[in-house]
């Protein structure tokens, strides 16, 4: 049977997670598909660095490909960083007190800015910085996007997605401190105008130059 379902290569990931090295003739085996169609993906795989081939020298006949995951692939299986992060910050409140948790957020907001504003490389023209900032919050998973209303007096940029939910509908530190790292990369006067830790669909930032 020829497959030619991207989703196989899901199956795939997940076998080769659950069972280590594996070579395409097992793989085919389990999935029930050709060789060829099993090759098909794993080139595929190995092209986006989420498998790597070894070559397994055998006792008879020629030598052949064992593949695994790739550190690149860890992203693609569940990951719950969010729970213990919210379960370390409340351990921090319990036994240091509120104060300590300001200051955890304000040593990420301030490594942050380091980060970002080196991403930005000295620009100053306001929408060069927008554009920049919002493909920085796409990288790290907010879905962002950004776009200037008709007068092209002012910007929005929107987080669809809150990859630190849980954290920020617990601590609205993680809001704040968002909402002021913005001002300080930008240079701008920057409000929010929607929040989903709040309630909102989405993150809605509204960017005007300062006065």
């Amino acid at each position: 049977m020829v497959d030619n379902n991207p989703t196989t290569r899901k199956q795939i990931l997940t076998m080769l997670r659950k069972k280590g090295r594996m070579n395409a003739n097992d793989i085919a085996k389990e999935l029930g598909i050709t060789d060829i169609a099993v090759r098909r993906h794993l080139n595929t795989m190995e092209r986006d660095h989420l498998i790597r081939a070894e070559t397994v020298r055998q006792a008879m006949g020629r030598p052949t490909f064992v593949y695994s995951l790739t550190d690149h692939a860890e992203d693609l299986f569940p990951k719950n960083y969010a729970d213990i992060t919210l379960d370390f910050l409340n351990d921090v409140r319990d036994l240091q007190g509120p104060e300590m948790i300001e200051a955890l957020f304000e040593r990420r907001e301030s490594r942050l800015e380091r980060k970002y504003k080196e991403r930005m490389g000295g620009q100053q023209q306001l929408e060069k910085l927008v554009q920049e900032l919002a493909h920085i919050q796409d990288e790290r998973g907010y879905m962002a996007d950004w776009e200037k209303d008709e007068e092209g007096n002012q910007y929005f940029i929107t987080e669809h997605n809150c990859p630190i939910h849980s954290i920020a509908h617990a601590y609205n530190q993680a809001c704040s401190s968002e909402l002021s790292l913005f001002r300080k990369v930008l240079g701008a006067e920057v409000e929010q105008l929607e929040c989903k830790a709040k309630g909102g669909e989405r993150c809605v930032y509204v960017v005007k130059p300062k006065r």
